[in-house]
């Protein structure tokens, strides 16, 4: 792709989540939303491939439907009670409507069918831009609303922790086992939004980490799918050493950084008198575990049949910067020592 074009684009995606982020009025937050979605949609279909044509088209009709539903609530809250304003959502059905809008342009369950989909069209550094980036805006939104009804947060923070679990036990895809990651992430930040938002900052600010390592440890290998792990050693040693910290951290096992949010976020749940909520919620992530620790098993327990590729190095050296890959694997498997300093600074 052009340069100039590229810039262009980066610059839209990051004009569209600023709009939104700094909107107190619902017409600019759409406005914000619908520049960020027709910014990313020439960079998913650069690639001249009938799957990534399918998964823009895709796209494409999800956030649409999903920012048409939010317009029309949000219309309706106004002709309702004459106010635009975000923070000021009174009426519990267009309130109801906007988050479910919402929940559908980040993918959450039962609103998830297109995400894996839509990721598994993509090539791997699209992808990381929709697991991370992309879910910034309708998130910040999704932050500022006052919920009369903390039931459907709950109903639809399990159903996404439990769908994430389960939904990507069977997948070889390593893409569509990503996507199934950012579904049970998000459901553990929607259970404890209207009760902690900094925390839920927090895990949000864990989950962005984890991810764009993972994503772009991946992208270092050309891995696509589980089979191709198993040459990942002599392709990159010392990455293939620290990625099963990375996943087991995504699963949220101590002592890395992953189990930092989902602690905190079972305690808060407990301390708010929702034991069983958080015994759900812990449940469903062993189902997420699962399939982490089979990565890892692909990835350090297992020889890829062909031996040339795995008995020596046959690649040349990466020539991509390393900078921001060393950075957030450090910061996604060493952060669990300072949870005191963090709280502290947020105030949780």
């Amino acid at each position: 792709m052009n340069p100039y074009i590229l810039a262009l684009l980066l610059f839209g995606l990051l004009l569209g989540t600023s709009i939104t982020a700094t909107s107190s009025h619902w017409l600019l937050a759409w406005m914000g939303l619908e520049i960020n979605t027709l910014a990313i949609i020439p960079l998913m279909a650069q690639n001249h491939h009938p799957r990534a044509i399918e998964a823009t088209t895709k796209y494409f009709l999800t956030q649409a439907t999903a920012a048409a539903t939010l317009l029309f609530a949000s219309v309706t809250n106004a002709w309702l009670t004459g106010q635009w304003d975000i923070a000021l959502m009174t009426h519990p059905v267009p309130t109801t409507m906007i988050i479910l809008a919402l929940a559908l342009k980040l993918g959450l369950a039962p609103l998830h069918t297109w995400l894996p989909e839509v990721l598994q069209g993509l090539n791997l550094t699209t992808g990381l831009i929709l697991s991370t980036w992309q879910k910034l805006a309708p998130f910040i939104l999704l932050l500022q609303i006052p919920t009369p009804h903390q039931e459907l947060l709950i109903i639809l923070g399990l159903s996404s922790t439990l769908v994430g679990g389960w939904g990507g036990l069977n997948q070889t895809q390593l893409r569509k086992i990503l996507a199934y990651s950012s579904i049970a992430h998000l459901g553990w930040m929607l259970l404890i939004m209207q009760f902690a938002p900094s925390l839920t900052l927090l895990a949000l600010i864990t989950y962005l980490l984890m991810t764009t390592a993972t994503f772009l440890t991946l992208k270092n290998n050309n891995a696509t799918n589980i089979n191709t792990l198993a040459t990942s050693w002599t392709k990159a040693p010392i990455l293939t050493t620290i990625t099963p910290l990375l996943l087991l951290s995504l699963g949220g096992l101590p002592p890395m950084t992953g189990f930092m949010p989902k602690w905190l976020i079972l305690q808060e749940l407990t301390k708010q008198q929702l034991p069983m909520t958080a015994v759900i919620a812990a449940l469903t992530a062993l189902l997420s575990l699962y399939f982490y620790l089979r990565l890892c098993y692909a990835m350090t327990l297992t020889m890829s049949p062909n031996s040339l590729a795995g008995t020596s190095l046959w690649r040349l050296p990466s020539l991509q910067s390393s900078f921001l890959l060393s950075t957030s694997a450090l910061a996604a498997t060493l952060l669990l020592p300072l949870t005191p300093a963090i709280t502290a600074l947020m105030n949780l």
